[in-house]
């Protein structure tokens, strides 16, 4: 069983990712801002980090810059999960550091798919 540090600001979106992920048996830590996900990334270690990228006071793209340039981060792997779905939003995600790059609408099995990927 893996754990996994959501970072989403949408209610909805919120709840929906957190049951897809605890119905495959992940463990799933909640989180609605980024700036309090550089913390708690660092404090519990999660086995991956799936990150919004449209949030208000920091990016998803500037936390995962920000995960993997701090030492006590930089080795979890980060799936980026946005509505963002132009091939430059994919390309920053993954300058940024991130593992993996899934657009919204997503099914289960995608996202099940993606953080399995990610965590290999």
């Amino acid at each position: 069983m893996s754990t996994v540090l959501l970072v989403e600001d949408t209610p909805t979106q919120m709840q929906l990712i957190e049951s897809y992920l605890r119905q495959a048996g992940h463990v799933v830590i909640r989180i609605t801002d980024a700036k309090e996900a550089v913390n708690k990334a660092a404090e519990k270690q999660p086995d991956v980090i799936i990150t919004d990228v449209v949030m208000p006071g920091m990016s998803g793209f500037e936390l995962c810059r920000r995960l993997k340039n701090n030492p006590a981060t930089a080795n979890i792997p980060i799936v980026i999960c946005s509505s963002k779905d132009q091939e430059i939003d994919r390309l920053w995600g993954m300058r940024q550091g991130a593992k993996a790059y899934l657009v919204k609408p997503f099914s289960q099995e995608q996202l099940i798919r993606t953080v399995k990927i990610a965590m290999a």
